[in-house]
């Protein structure tokens, strides 16, 4: 004889993490299987399926998946109501909330008038100075980030962007 008792429950130990993780699935899902495929048009005629528009989409959305799905059996496997965990979020000052936000601003405002390498040196550089980076060998990558996501962008996968301002 088998009672209701005797069934097995999973227990769920971190429920931020599986809350977050089923709205990333939902999110990826309709991003997948809806969006991609009935708003982003394909040329009739491609040379190389990594030059279609649906393509970079379409990863991002199968990583999102893949992500939201770990992060559900992480809820599931990892107790996160512990003191020493170091997935809790720590409050930042005020003055680091307004630097990312100034950060995302110029980036928004500047990058067309003066193009995505000066933008994205310019907001990196104020992240950094937002989160104190004491070491001066990283301040280099606000310089070498930039340019190596410009050039792939721009001579990978073609997609057009501002590079500097008055480029012919």
């Amino acid at each position: 004889m088998i009672t209701s008792d005797s069934k097995r429950r999973v227990k769920v130990k971190d429920p931020r993490d599986v809350i977050a993780g089923v709205v990333l699935l939902c999110f990826s899902l309709v991003l997948v299987f809806y969006l991609v495929p009935n708003y982003i048009n394909e040329p009739p005629i491609l040379q190389n399926p990594m030059m279609s528009p649906q393509w970079l989409p379409r990863i991002v959305g199968w990583l999102i998946l893949l992500f939201s799905v770990l992060l559900i059996f992480q809820g599931l496997l990892v107790a996160g109501n512990s003191e020493e965990d170091e997935r809790a979020i720590k409050k930042g000052s005020p003055r680091r909330f307004v630097m990312m936000i100034v950060a995302l601003a110029i980036y928004i405002a500047l990058f067309e008038s003066m193009g995505a390498v000066f933008c994205g040196i310019l907001a990196t550089l104020v992240l950094f100075i937002a989160h104190p980076v004491r070491t001066w060998w990283v301040y280099s990558m606000a310089f070498l980030f930039p340019i190596v996501v410009t050039f792939l962008f721009v001579e990978v996968m073609n997609v057009p962007l501002p590079i500097m301002p008055f480029w012919l």
